[in-house]
Order: C-alpha cells, then sequence, then structure tokens
C-alpha cells in the first residue's frame, strides 16, 4: 500500500467519527444507542459536577442528541453496563469486566483508590457488611446515616463509606444501579454468578493489550503516545506493539499535515478513504463534556485540536482564566470555544455566564447558526425553556445584548 497523506482537518474528522462527533444525529435516540455509543467510546468517565448535566449524560448527548437521562440508569440496572475504575472511575460495558478483574485481584496496586490499612483494620466490620448485603440485599452507603446525632447504629456514614469503596476496588461488590446518583452494591458472586477467575480470568498483559487495541479503536487515529491514557495504562514498547498490529493487519500508518506519522485502526479504512478524498466532512456543533473523551487527554487535545484546556473548578476563583465549569464547544471538526454555564432548574433557565471563541476563529454565518443550535438543543435537553446571555464575543449574536433573555426555540 503506497503512503497515506491527509490533512491535519481530515485527520480531525476521522477521530470525531471513531467517536460518533462528525455529523448531527439524524433520528431520535433510543434505549440500544446507550450501550452502543459506550461500546464506541469504549469508556464513559464519571464525574458528580452537576451544575449543568453530570457528564456521563452530556457526553452521551453530544452523541445522541436529546435522550432521557434515566436510560443510563436503566442501562446500568439491567446489567449492560459496570462500574470500575479505567480511564477514571467509569462506566464501561459488563462484558469487558474480564479486561479489569486483575485489577480487582490486586487492589494494593491500586494506589490512593485502595487502602489495605483501612481493611485489615476493619475486617469484623467489613465481613459483617458482606455477610448483611448477602443476607439482605443491595445498599447504599447512605442506607446507614444515622437518622440524628448521636443515634446508635453499625457505624458512622463515613467509615461505612470507606469499607464499601475498597469492598468495590477490590471487587468484592460491584455497582449494580445508580438512585439520585448515588451507588447501589451488590456482591459481585451475585451480579456475576457464572465467573470463574481460575477459568475467565485474564493476565495483566492479556488484559491490557486488549485494552491497548480498544483505545487504538475508539481514537480512530492517533499518535502512538496517546494510547496508553486512555484507559490510564503505563506506556508500552510502542515499536514493538505497532509491529505486532501491522503484522496482525490492525492499524495502517499515514502521514498528517503538521503532526507527521500517526496511525489508524483498520475498523475506519472504509472511512479514511473517503477523508483522504476530503469527503469525510464535519457538520456537527455540539457542547462537550470535560471529562469527553475528545478532550479529556489535555495534552492530546492541545496537540491535535490547538486546545488548550484546565478544568478550574478546584481553582480559586479569583485565580480562574474562564470559569468554573467551562465546557468546551464543538463546530464542525474544530473546537471553537467555551462556555462558563450553570443551569437553574427550579427557573427553567440556562445561564451562560460567558462565551469564548478561540483565538483565530472566523466569524461567519455557519459558526453563529452552528453555536445558537448547540446552545438551543443543550438547554432544552435539560429542560430550560430560556437562555440568559452574559458576556459574548463582539460580533457574535449581533442582535442580541448582553445579559439578553431569549426562548429556547
Amino acid at each position: 500500500m503506497s503512503e497515506l497523506h491527509l490533512t491535519l482537518s481530515a485527520a480531525r474528522h476521522l477521530h470525531l467519527a471513531a467517536q460518533g462527533l462528525l455529523k448531527r444525529p439524524r433520528r431520535k435516540a433510543k434505549p440500544a444507542d446507550i450501550l452502543a455509543t459506550i461500546q464506541r467510546m469504549s469508556l464513559l468517565q464519571i464525574d458528580t459536577i452537576n451544575v449543568v448535566a453530570r457528564s456521563p449524560y452530556l457526553v452521551l448527548f453530544s452523541r445522541l442528541g436529546a435522550y432521557p437521562q434515566s436510560w443510563l440508569d436503566d442501562a446500568l440496572l439491567r446489567g449492560e453496563l459496570m462500574e470500575y475504575w479505567a480511564h477514571e472511575a467509569c462506566f464501561l460495558p459488563r462484558s469487558d469486566f474480564p479486561l479489569v478483574r486483575h485489577k480487582m485481584l490486586s487492589p494494593h496496586n491500586m494506589g490512593w483508590k485502595y487502602h489495605p490499612e483501612w481493611m485489615a483494620e476493619h475486617a469484623d466490620e467489613i465481613d459483617s457488611l458482606i455477610a448483611h448485603i448477602a443476607e439482605n440485599g443491595p445498599v447504599r452507603s447512605a442506607d446507614f446515616v444515622h437518622p440524628r446525632k448521636g443515634a446508635s447504629g453499625w457505624w458512622e456514614w463515613k467509615p461505612h463509606k470507606r469499607h464499601l469503596e475498597g469492598l468495590f476496588t477490590a471487587g468484592k461488590v460491584m455497582v449494580v444501579e445508580r438512585r439520585n446518583f448515588q451507588r447501589v452494591y451488590d456482591l459481585t458472586h451475585r451480579v456475576m454468578p457464572g465467573w470463574q477467575d481460575e477459568l475467565h480470568a485474564l493476565s495483566q498483559e492479556d488484559a491490557e493489550a486488549l485494552m491497548l487495541e480498544n483505545s487504538a479503536r475508539s481514537l480512530g487515529i492517533f499518535r502512538p503516545q496517546w494510547l496508553a491514557d486512555y484507559y490510564r495504562l503505563r506506556q508500552p514498547n510502542l515499536p514493538a506493539l505497532l509491529k505486532r498490529w501491522q503484522d496482525k493487519e490492525q492499524v495502517v500508518p499515514v502521514q498528517v499535515e503538521q503532526l507527521g506519522e500517526m496511525w489508524v485502526h483498520t475498523d475506519m479504512l472504509p472511512q479514511l478513504a473517503l477523508a483522504e478524498d476530503g469527503k469525510l466532512n464535519a457538520t456537527h456543533s455540539a457542547v462537550l463534556s470535560p471529562f469527553d473523551p475528545v478532550v479529556w487527554d489535555r495534552k492530546r487535545a492541545e496537540q491535535f485540536f490547538d486546545f488548550t484546556y484546565r478544568l478550574e473548578c478546584y481553582t480559586p476563583a479569583p485565580k480562574r482564566q474562564y470559569g468554573y465549569f467551562v465546557l468546551p464547544l464543538l463546530h464542525q471538526g474544530k473546537l471553537v470555544g467555551r462556555i462558563d454555564s450553570k443551569m437553574h432548574r427550579k427557573e427553567g433557565v440556562l445561564e451562560i455566564f460567558a462565551l469564548y471563541l478561540e483565538e483565530g476563529t472566523r466569524m461567519s454565518a455557519s459558526l453563529e447558526k452552528g453555536l445558537k443550535q448547540a446552545l438551543d438543543d443543550f438547554a432544552r435537553w435539560q429542560g430550560a425553556n430560556r437562555i440568559r446571555l452574559q458576556r459574548l464575543p463582539e460580533k457574535l449574536f449581533l442582535h442580541q445584548r448582553d445579559g439578553w433573555e431569549i426562548d429556547v426555540a
């Protein structure tokens, strides 16, 4: 095969096609799309900040359009999904249980996520907790909160939560449900009744090999250095890995404008042919989560999209450059800006404190139409009937004034 060449724009489009972000959804979402979308991304990172829709729901919305947020909870409850440490805390297909089981069996290697001293010190309490779940069924940590200060009971809430989190990391319990986004835990042997470690568990080496393949497939096109971060793995021997994949015809090399050699997973070969001919066109405009796979690797986002991003919610307010929980804006294959916003649920108002465009972004009717549509869709999906606009870039939405409120179309 002759050497393939792509423009930077075509390479970005190929990545967005792999991620399901190239084009606006053509049909209404269906419940089955939740699992299919997560399988496409491999992972769906979990975060609890809810100034707007919580991150996992937003990542799905960016790809599916409007859908009931309960569908994600339902997919977990039906057993299509599981939770575990992957990129960070993530939803992943339950069929990927073998990929993470080796971590569960060696929790002492999980760093801050597991505290063996705590588990040993409280072994008797933890054994009683396991017996309680076995006899009474799934529990939440909140089930053990004392009803009033000074009340007697098994344990204080904080120790009990730590017990459950330790058992979760060690694979003794699994999350089977979310109630008001609170984890509900059951015993792993009940959740996975046919599982036998001695028959089904993968070695760390074999599991990580599959995770790296998932990373390549979900990225679609990649620099080898980007692979390990997807599941937060240690950097593998990249030359040997790429040689092995080439021999198995899993990847092909391409030369990309400005970035040099990159690699494309062979699942993307039909789209690669279109990209090379300049026919893989991005039409989607969307609000993204800070924990979207497209931007969660900040170095990759900077190298690939020239988009420098830092989550500032843990930065003291006077030192923030953009805002508390700033969301990237995607428009037709580019990360063109970001918004600092908050959803006022009781008022039914999405407040946009500020909208920033990236330096060099060219004002156009297409950009304005795309961003207005993206913000309108974003607001409506969260139940807002109005958008309150504060600071806007000069010349954007010329017919609006700072602080102008507009009805959601």
